[in-house]
């Protein structure tokens, strides 16, 4: 009884775990099934969120089975290879052998292949990739061909291409595509020993039209102005929108009707009628340029174009509207002001500059009516450099701020220094650049330095030139006007030299008025400048303003102007621009 029930034991305990493993095989099993299942759906969910549609071939089956966005691309099902024919009758009829070749890459034992076709209903590119497995043996077992919607891809890149070659604005070649084709150009005229011309160009005051009409405007001209320039562009000719108003134009081989003066008449022959633009502005417009040729101006592309842009700056200068070609003076005149340009910067900065002051006479008893202040520079050479030749460049090149700052904090000092000494009643005319009197804190600065300096506001002449309405004749007014309320005096300087001067006195707030060297010169000798001399200083008295004849050199031109009533005299008759101790020197004989 007792071994039986040992048996029974057994057997129950035998009985037990293999109902327990075949539950622990079962759940093992169900967890590999949800496991797949899971994974299956995944893999769908990727097949049919994708772009993408696949079709599985295997070798040993000889079946097929479409996977995903099938209908996507295709509206019907590839049971066998009989199908496949279908397929080349939805590309377009170029991409038929490509996509045959690529379906059967295993014919030539490769691995994997794409390609690119377009759907001809669907108007879709489509890349067609295919994979091959191969066994030990090296046949193929399986294969998986994936076909993708890469229209958009296309588009994006088209876009990117696009943008890597041409201006957006205009749709000409951008500056770095320009550069590339000027590149070819430059290594294939070396190779055929011929030329290679730039023309650089630049709209002439195209601030005004941006200011005055809107950047949409200016916008606008631009685009229509480069349309125009495409129609030049050839096999040997072309065009590129560098920036804001400024193109270029790259000529190989320039002769006969690709010659640059061909082309610049045929641009100043459009520039004779004005640009109709979309809202119905219609806007004439001038341009500069410069020409430059490989290899007289330059060997490389970027000089080249450099030279040009170089020479379009100088026929700015120049008077603009006009083409201007390369000259080995011009290069060399371009780099002296830069080398100017950049030993200014330093110069401001270490403030390294001397003052000298040019006496003023009253005519009628040669007495010192007061000084005007003149900047001289120094530069690294210890050469004197003109200020007819650094100030331009300092106000380009925007150092003219702080030097101005310090020409008259300096001559206030200066003049603090002479009143203290010599009490003697002077006034000290101090010339302003344009860019100063836009500084919107300048009115602010001269109160400032007038009240440190303890110099009465009727000490101060303030000296304008026509530069200085130009650009804003409204605001340069206001400040003047407010200045003069102040009781700041105002000289219009060099009057007579430019076109617009009596338009200006009827609406300037001045209270003297100078007379330009170039009428002093021919006064004795030119009846006509007599005339007109005679007739400023009648028109300018009886406008209530103080005359100041400028370049007084001789005594017969001072005792004619004694007796045409010319206020006040300047000029090497009477005393040459000299230094602050100088000055000291004939305050203390006046004084004396």
């Amino acid at each position: 009884m007792g071994l039986f029930v040992r048996i029974w034991g057994i057997r129950t305990s035998i009985r037990v775990w293999h109902m327990d493993e075949l539950k622990y095989q079962v759940d093992l099993l169900n967890a590999m099934n949800e496991k797949l299942s899971r994974e299956e759906k995944m893999l769908r969910l990727i097949c049919e969120t994708s772009n993408s549609a696949f079709l599985y071939y295997n070798f040993a089956d000889d079946k097929f089975q479409t996977v995903a966005n099938w209908e996507h691309f295709f509206g019907f099902t590839v049971a066998d290879a009989r199908d496949l024919n279908r397929l080349y009758d939805c590309v377009e009829e170029q991409c038929v052998i490509p996509l045959r070749e690529v379906l059967f890459i295993e014919q030539q034992k490769l691995q994997s292949q794409s390609i690119e076709v377009k759907l001809r209903d669907k108007h879709i590119c489509v890349q067609v990739e295919v994979n091959v497995v191969y066994d030990e043996a090296e046949n193929p077992t399986d294969k998986i061909v994936r076909f993708r919607d890469v229209t958009k891809l296309n588009a994006q890149n088209d876009e990117l291409t696009y943008l890597a070659y041409y201006d957006v604005l205009t749709g000409l070649y951008n500056r770095n595509y320009f550069v590339r084709l000027m590149s070819d150009f430059v290594r294939k005229a070396q190779e055929e020993n011929t030329t290679v011309a730039v023309m650089f160009m630049d709209f002439d005051d195209f601030r005004r039209i941006n200011d005055g009409m809107g950047i949409i405007v200016g916008d606008e001209l631009v685009q229509v102005f480069g349309q125009f320039l495409s129609e030049l562009m050839g096999d040997h000719i072309v065009v590129s929108h560098f920036n804001g108003d400024v193109f270029c134009i790259g000529i190989y081989d320039p002769c006969g009707a690709r010659s640059v003066e061909t082309l610049y008449k045929t641009i100043r022959e459009r520039l004779k009628r004005p640009f109709r633009l979309s809202g119905g502005q219609e806007i004439f417009i001038t341009v500069s340029v410069g020409v430059a040729e490989c290899p007289e101006a330059a060997t490389s592309t970027l000089e080249l174009i450099n030279c040009a842009e170089i020479v379009m700056f100088k026929a700015k200068a120049m008077g603009k509207d006009k083409v201007l070609y390369y000259e080995g003076t011009i290069l060399d005149e371009f780099l002296k002001n830069a080398n100017i340009e950049n030993q200014l910067k330093t110069a401001a900065f270490q403030q390294s500059f001397t003052m000298y002051y040019q006496p003023q006479f009253r005519t009628n008893d040669r007495k010192l009516r007061g000084v005007e202040a003149l900047i001289r520079w120094k530069n690294d050479d210890g050469k004197m450099i003109s200020p007819a030749v650094f100030i331009p460049i300092a106000e380009k090149s925007g150092t003219i701020v702080p030097i101005g700052a310090w020409v008259i904090e300096e001559s206030l000092q200066a003049y603090a220094e002479w009143k203290r000494k010599y009490h003697y009643p002077l006034v000290m005319s101090l010339n302003i650049s344009a860019i100063q009197y836009r500084q919107p804190d300048f009115i602010e600065q001269m109160l400032h330095l007038m009240e440190k300096y303890d110099v009465a506001p009727s000490e101060i002449e303030l000296e304008i030139t026509e530069s200085v309405l130009i650009d804003d004749f409204t605001e340069v007014t206001e400040k003047l006007a407010v200045l003069r309320d102040i009781g700041i005096k105002i000289s219009l300087d060099d009057f007579g030299t430019g076109y617009s001067s009596l338009s200006y006195l009827k609406g300037l707030p001045i209270d003297t008025l100078k007379i330009d060297k170039s009428f002093i010169d021919t006064v004795v000798t030119d009846e006509n400048t007599r005339i007109i001399t005679e007739s400023i200083i009648y028109m300018v008295k009886k406008l209530g303003y103080e005359t100041i004849a400028e370049g007084v050199e001789t005594e017969e031109q001072y005792r004619y102007l004694n007796e045409i009533d010319c206020d006040n005299i300047q000029g090497y008759l009477l005393g040459r621009p000299m230094p602050s101790e100088k000055i000291e020197s004939l305050l203390a004989d006046m004084t004396a």
